[in-house]
Parts: C-alpha cells; sequence; structure tokens
C-alpha cells in the first residue's frame, strides 16, 4: 500500500512545522480543522496528532456525517477531515451536502481511507472531496495535507488519483457519462487542451511550457473551467475529464 507522503501531490507543498517551530504556510489564522469518525480513539488521535503542530486549530469532533454536516455549518472549518463509512450519513452523502451548501463554499474535505484503491473514494471525490488521506499516513503527512486543501490545494498524486478513477470510470452509468459530456460544449479548444493536460498530472508551470503560455494564464484558464464544470479544484477536475470521455482510461 502506498502511503498518503507519497499519494499527497499540490503545486509548492511544504512539509510541516511542529508546535515550538516557526510557521511557513503563510496564514495568518490557524486551520480550522473539523474531525468526522465513528471511532472515539481515531477521532481522538488524529485530533492530539494536529494539535501538536503550530497554526493548525480542532475547532470541533463528529461521529457520523450528519453531524459533520451539522457542525460544519455551525462552526464553518476551513477542512473536514472526514471518514468514510459512519453511520446514519456516510462520508461521501455528508460531502455531497457541504459542497451543495452555498454558506459552506470555503469548507475543504479531505477523505479518510484505509484503501487507495477504493469506489467509496472515487465517489467521495466526484462528490467534491479535495483529496484523499491513507489513515495510517505519518503525523507530519496528515498535518501537511490538511494544509494544502485547506489552502485551497487538491491533494492529489496524478499517477494514484488517474488509476483510481480509471478503475472505477467504466462502472459509471452511461448516463453521467453523457451528462458530463454535454458540460463540455462550454469549454473552448484551449480549455479543453488545459483540462486534458489537468488529468494527465500535470502543475501549472508544465502546463504553461507544453502550451507557451504563462502559469498565470493556465491559472486564469483553470478557474473559468472549475466555474464552467461546476468544479471547485483539481481532484474534480480530472473526475470530469474521465466521466465525460474527453480522456480516455489507459491512454496517457
Amino acid at each position: 500500500m502506498e502511503r498518503a507522503g507519497r499519494q499527497g501531490w499540490s503545486e509548492g507543498s511544504g512539509r510541516p512545522e511542529r508546535a515550538g517551530h516557526s510557521e511557513r504556510s503563510g496564514r495568518s489564522e490557524p486551520v480550522r480543522v473539523l474531525v468526522a469518525d465513528d471511532q472515539d480513539l481515531v477521532r481522538s488521535g488524529f485530533k492530539l496528532i494536529l494539535m501538536s503542530y503550530d497554526g493548525i486549530e480542532v475547532v470541533g469532533e463528529a461521529r457520523d456525517g450528519e453531524e459533520a454536516v451539522g457542525l460544519s455549518r455551525r462552526l464553518s472549518p476551513d477542512v473536514v477531515l472526514m471518514d468514510i463509512r459512519m453511520p446514519r450519513m456516510n462520508g461521501i452523502e455528508a460531502t455531497r451536502a457541504i459542497r451543495a451548501d452555498g454558506a459552506l463554499e470555503g469548507v475543504r474535505v479531505l477523505i479518510l481511507t484505509t484503501f487507495d484503491l477504493d469506489e467509496y473514494v472515487y465517489d467521495a471525490l466526484s462528490a467534491g472531496a479535495s483529496g484523499f488521506l491513507l489513515k495510517d499516513a505519518e503525523p507530519d503527512e496528515i498535518a501537511s495535507a490538511v494544509r494544502i486543501v485547506a489552502r485551497g490545494d487538491a491533494l492529489i498524486e496524478p499517477s494514484i488519483t488517474r488509476r483510481l478513477v480509471e478503475t472505477f470510470v467504466a462502472a459509471r452509468p452511461a448516463s453521467m457519462a453523457a451528462t458530463r459530456a454535454a458540460g463540455l460544449s462550454q469549454l473552448t479548444d484551449r480549455e479543453r487542451e488545459i483540462l486534458v493536460l489537468v488529468a494527465r498530472g500535470l502543475t501549472n508551470d508544465e502546463i504553461g511550457s507544453s502550451l507557451f503560455i504563462s502559469p498565470a494564464t493556465v491559472k486564469t484558464h483553470l478557474a473559468r473551467i472549475m466555474a464552467k464544470l461546476d468544479a471547485h479544484d483539481r481532484a474534480q477536475l480530472v473526475v470530469r475529464a474521465y466521466e465525460s470521455g474527453l480522456v480516455k482510461p489507459g491512454l496517457r
């Protein structure tokens, strides 16, 4: 099994600092985290880990997805560390509810999972999660993942995310693919080109070099693509690209 430190990817991400060391995330306010897991020991463990780092504050704990959504509305955390399998409302449904609530636009969801190649993880990314983290990740990996997601980046490692999407995209209903494909009609040729490169795992700098445009221009295009496809980060763009058929499984 590949550990979260090798699966977590983000442009310009750095190592976190433990409490007592200088804060280098660039945030003036601490990252506010809500931990959602139905196991008390798991919640307590993640809380202890995260609170040992400068610039991270655990503001609440939820025992199921329904409570996670309610606390998100009440506490407005920056990141919800969300387990998938929980009673009453699972993590996928809770993620979808958070992403659908306009008042929670700034809340990011980071999925906790035991296995990286898991259909539930794929569904969570499709629902709007910004990435996923293995439960046996090292403390530094956990803190780094939370910070990456909090600043609005997607926590994805291209090869693993692509493998995950390719594994389960073929099982999606044909109607879903048709809907996703219809959304592509809104994109310009250049935007489609950039979306393909995002799905292949290229960074903004690499996309800019490939297309002979600046990273800033790439970023502008990405913002327009996300708006047109109703996606809020790169993780969802990768899913959209495969589900629409723009990028075919097995092709690079």
